[in-house]
């Protein structure tokens, strides 16, 4: 079975941003050692729903929200926060609804050779159109395999899910989502 999307509908041209959650947006991970502080913690003028379900909201740097609406793309939730991506992390953010990824469940007959559970559904959705996808499991295979299976042109861009999406990885996904666009 195909993955699909389960709210809204694509239809610009503009290169797809799929966003993981865990890693990306909600840092986890780091030892005492490299955080002595523990992680930075955040308020946003902007009350989630079932904030309360996920105490970790507060990890999630609002500001981030902004600069994603800013980027020359389509942003899609590739995430196993589902539909709750739109609950909880897009009112943090100041985002409105977005798609979210509707993952397929996995079959017998669907050998994985090493990628990234998601790697062949986001693939699909895309359709040959040119995409990043921002995670922190991304892997050379996943690189390989989306060369060698995606027509378009591909980002796969992995984030330390220690620290989270950081200036110089929105200045990457930036740039080259401005070169898929040839906008300035």
């Amino acid at each position: 079975m195909a993955a699909r999307y389960r709210s809204g509908v694509i239809d610009s041209r503009l290169p797809l941003l799929f966003l993981d959650v865990d890693g990306p947006l909600l840092p986890f991970g780091a030892t005492r050692e490299q955080l002595p502080d523990g992680y930075p913690t955040y308020e946003s003028g902007h009350a989630p729903r079932g904030a309360d379900a996920n105490p970790l909201i507060t990890r999630i740097d609002p500001a981030h929200g902004p600069r994603f609406a800013s980027l020359p793309c389509t942003l899609v939730w590739a995430t196993t926060w589902m539909s709750d991506a739109n609950d909880c992390v897009a009112p943090w953010l100041g985002l409105p609804e977005l798609p979210v990824v509707d993952w397929p469940e996995p079959d017998g007959e669907d050998p994985r050779d090493g990628v990234h559970w998601k790697t062949h559904a986001l693939v699909d959705l895309a359709a040959g159109r040119p995409f990043a996808w921002v995670d922190d499991e991304i892997t050379d295979a996943d690189r390989t395999w989306v060369r060698a299976h995606h027509p378009g042109p591909a980002l796969l861009h992995r984030v330390d899910a220690r620290l989270g999406l950081t200036d110089a990885d929105f200045t990457a996904l930036g740039h080259w989502l401005r070169t898929m666009t040839d906008s300035p």
